[in-house]
C-alpha cells in the first residue's frame, strides 16, 4: 500500500502498483494506454476514443457524467482515475465509499504536467511518464514567441444556447499558450453568450470547437452574420482541451494554425 494526495488534496491509500484501473476521462485514458498500462486498465468511458484499435477491447462503464457505478463495482478496481470537471460529484462520492479514486483539477500546463507525473508515479509508471513530459515540454518550447499585441478570440464550445470557454478554464490557459487574447477573459468558467454580447465584442478570431459541440463549416455563415469582421475558424477541440499524453501534438498543430492564420 501507499499513500498519495490527488490534485483536490484528497489523502488515498492504493495498492501498489495498481493492477486494475478504471478511468473516467478520455485525456487521462490515453494516458494510461501511453504509459503502458493496457492490461492495468480494464474499464473506460464510452468517451474514450484514443487509441482507437485498444479503447475499443475494454469494458465501457458509461459516460463521464453519467457512469454505470454497479458495472464500476462488478470490475473490482484497485484504482479509479478522475477529473473534477469532467465528472460528476454525486457519483464520484459513492465511488470513493468503496474504492481508491484519484481525480486531476486542471487549468494550467502545469497541472497537467502534474497530473501526468503523479499518475505515472501511482501506477509505477514514472520512467515512462517522465519521457511523455520531457517530449511535450519539448515541442512547446520550440513555439515561436508572440507579440505583444495580441489578436482577440471568442472560444465556442456550445451552440443553443450559444456557450464560450472563459477565465478559470484549461481552454482559456490553452488560449493565452497559443498566443491569442479570450475576449470573454472577465467571465467565469462556460457561460451561456448573449448574440449581442458577441456582436459588442467583435473578437478577431472565433474559434468554433469540434467538441463537445460538433461544431463545422456549415456553421461559418451563422456566425458572421453576428459577427461580419470576425475570421471564423474551426479548430481541433483536442487539441486546446485535452490535457493528458494528447499534449504532445498540440504544440505543432499550435504552430500550424498560427502560420495558416497569418500570426507572427
Amino acid at each position: 500500500m501507499i499513500s498519495t494526495t490527488d490534485q483536490l488534496g484528497n489523502t488515498i491509500q492504493i495498492n501498489f502498483p495498481p493492477k486494475r484501473i478504471v478511468s473516467l476521462v478520455p485525456s487521462q485514458t490515453e494516458l494510461l494506454f501511453d504509459l503502458g498500462l493496457d492490461e492495468e486498465l480494464v474499464g473506460i468511458t464510452r468517451f474514450c476514443i484514443h487509441p482507437k484499435e485498444k479503447v475499443s477491447t475494454k469494458e465501457k462503464i458509461g459516460g463521464t457524467k453519467q457512469f454505470n457505478i454497479e458495472k464500476i463495482k462488478a470490475l473490482q478496481p484497485d484504482l479509479i482515475i478522475g477529473n473534477k470537471e469532467e465528472n460528476y460529484a454525486e457519483g464520484i462520492a459513492e465511488l470513493q465509499k468503496r474504492f481508491p479514486v484519484w481525480m486531476s483539477d486542471i487549468f494550467t500546463l502545469d497541472d497537467a504536467y502534474k497530473m501526468m507525473q503523479d499518475v505515472a508515479s501511482i501506477s509505477n509508471r514514472k520512467e515512462e511518464g517522465d519521457k511523455i513530459m520531457e517530449e511535450i515540454k519539448s515541442a512547446f518550447s520550440l513555439l515561436p514567441s508572440v507579440n505583444r499585441q495580441l489578436p482577440t478570440v471568442a472560444y465556442f464550445i456550445w451552440r443553443k444556447p450559444y456557450m464560450v470557454a472563459a477565465k478559470n478554464t484549461f481552454i482559456h490557459s490553452m488560449l493565452e499558450v497559443f498566443g491569442v487574447k479570450n475576449v470573454f477573459e472577465d467571465l467565469a468558467r462556460y457561460p451561456e453568450l448573449s448574440l449581442d454580447a458577441l456582436s459588442e465584442h467583435k473578437p478577431d478570431f472565433i474559434f468554433l470547437s469540434s467538441e463537445p459541440y460538433s461544431f463545422s463549416e456549415k456553421h461559418f455563415d451563422e456566425f458572421k452574420a453576428i459577427s461580419p469582421t470576425s475570421n471564423i475558424v474551426g479548430v481541433d477541440g483536442e487539441m486546446f482541451s485535452w490535457y493528458g499524453s494528447r499534449l504532445r501534438y498540440t504544440a505543432e498543430y499550435f504552430a500550424v494554425l498560427r502560420k495558416n492564420l497569418g500570426l507572427k
